[in-house]
This record gives C-alpha cells, sequence and structure tokens, in this order.
C-alpha cells in the first residue's frame, strides 16, 4: 500500500511541474509568507502548487465575469487556496442531518409585525469573535459563554420566520450548503451559486441581514478564521427561494 502511495505521490509530482507556470513563482512565494503555509516535503509543495493554480484559475476568471455584471459577488485567495474542494468539506464542514429529523417546531410567527429593514448584531455587541475553526467540529465546555435552557426551532424553509427570528431574538443558528469553491473562496458582494443545493453540510450563524447594492441578504458569520470572506463574514442572498438551504434548519437557544 505504502508502494502505491509513493507512485501516485511521484506522478502526481511529474504531472504538476510539466503544469507549473513559471510567471506565477514570486506570487506562489508571496501567497505562502502570507499565509504562513510551510510544506515538509518537496512533493507535497509540488501538488499543492497545482492545486493553488488551479484554484487561482477559477478566482481570477470569476472574478473577470464579476466585472462584466455577470455575479454579484468576488472572489479571492485565501488561506484555503491549496486545497482541494474535497478537502476543505472533509476538513471544515460537520453537519450531517438525519433522514428523519425528529422536528420540534416551537417557534409562533407573527406575520402582521413591522419588521426593520436591516439588523446587524455585531452592532449591538451580541456576537463574538470570529474563530478559527481547526479540524473536524468539536464543542469545548471551556468557550461557553453561556447556559442554554432549551433551544427553539423554526419552520422548516421558512425565510420570513428567519428574519422574523434575527430582527426580534437575536443570532440564529443555521445550517447550509456550502460544498462550492465559490463559497470557500468568497471575498464580497452578495453569495448566490445556482449549483448551491438543499442539502446542507455546514453549520453558520445568521447575525443579521440587509440590502446591498439592491440584494437581499443574510449576514452570516462563518467558522473558518478572519481570512475567510470579509473578516470572517459572507452575505448570502435572501429572499432566493432558501438559497444553499439556509433556512431548512434554524434554531436559536433560549438562556
Amino acid at each position: 500500500m505504502k508502494c502505491l502511495v509513493w507512485v501516485l505521490l511521484l506522478c502526481s509530482s511529474a504531472m504538476a511541474q510539466l503544469h507549473r507556470d513559471p510567471t506565477l513563482d514570486r506570487h506562489w512565494d508571496l501567497w505562502k509568507k502570507t499565509y504562513g503555509k510551510q510544506y515538509k516535503e518537496k512533493n507535497e509543495e509540488v501538488a499543492r502548487r497545482l492545486i493553488w493554480e488551479k484554484n487561482l484559475k477559477t478566482v481570477m476568471l470569476h472574478n473577470l465575469e464579476h466585472s462584466m455584471g455577470m455575479h454579484s459577488y468576488d472572489l479571492g485567495m485565501n488561506h484555503l487556496g491549496d486545497m482541494t474542494s474535497e478537502e476543505v468539506i472533509s476538513l471544515m464542514s460537520c453537519v450531517r442531518v438525519p433522514s428523519q429529523w425528529p422536528r420540534n417546531v416551537t417557534y409562533k410567527s407573527n406575520p402582521n409585525q413591522k419588521l426593520p429593514d436591516s439588523m446587524d448584531w455585531r452592532e449591538k455587541g451580541c456576537v463574538t469573535e470570529v474563530k478559527y475553526q481547526d479540524g473536524k467540529c468539536k464543542y469545548d465546555s471551556k468557550n461557553r459563554a453561556a447556559t442554554c435552557s432549551r433551544y427553539t426551532e423554526l419552520p422548516f424553509a421558512d425565510e420570513y420566520a428567519l428574519k422574523e427570528a434575527v430582527a426580534n431574538k437575536g443570532p440564529v443558528s443555521v445550517a447550509i450548503d456550502a460544498k462550492h469553491s465559490s463559497f470557500f473562496f468568497y471575498r464580497s458582494g452578495v453569495y448566490y451559486d445556482p449549483s448551491c443545493t438543499q442539502n446542507v453540510n455546514h453549520g453558520v450563524l445568521v447575525v443579521g441581514y440587509g440590502n446591498l447594492n439592491g440584494k437581499d441578504y443574510w449576514l452570516v458569520k462563518n467558522s473558518w478564521g478572519l481570512n475567510f470572506g470579509d473578516g470572517g463574514y459572507i452575505r448570502m442572498a435572501r429572499n432566493s427561494e432558501n438559497h444553499c438551504g439556509i433556512a431548512n434548519y434554524p434554531s436559536y437557544p433560549e438562556i
């Protein structure tokens, strides 16, 4: 088995050598320095370089299309730039929803209530600093900010109920489909990717909502560090047919 792995490494190294773009050598070094990247073996660095160049091409082509008005958001090469989509999903996503989810919706909506046009709980000091989720999700009671006696579940796929809860109750935990490279490298704007599905795989926190350049959005706090998105946050499309399943499994704690 070890021999097979070694052969595969050598093959990937040889292919990488053939496809590396030497004009990007300086930018590769700058990117490694910016994000403190170091590799134990030369073969690993060669393979990572090839992945990085592929991701860079994706980012550059997307931003070219963005400049022509084809997208509502742009991308940037962040600390995930040397990882494949499969690696990011494996390391950073941990939500697994059972096929028979025992829902207990107790939230009561008030459709006649006037809600504010925008909300940002960061401005009220109710959101903790962005953390970096290093590897698979894990709970540590030492980091607990308060004791949760119970939690309230919101109706499935109801974006109005989610808006109402965010406006009146505070930040709301949600699950989203985050398996796309467009999500990994999001930098600014309102995120909308037609390939996003209702199959959720990553837990995040909705801390507000609003409108940017005529597009409604959810203000979402991620757990991939400050280098992700806009200082650790992403604006995700709101009122766009429950984009990425953001309103499928929302809940908030009763403190």
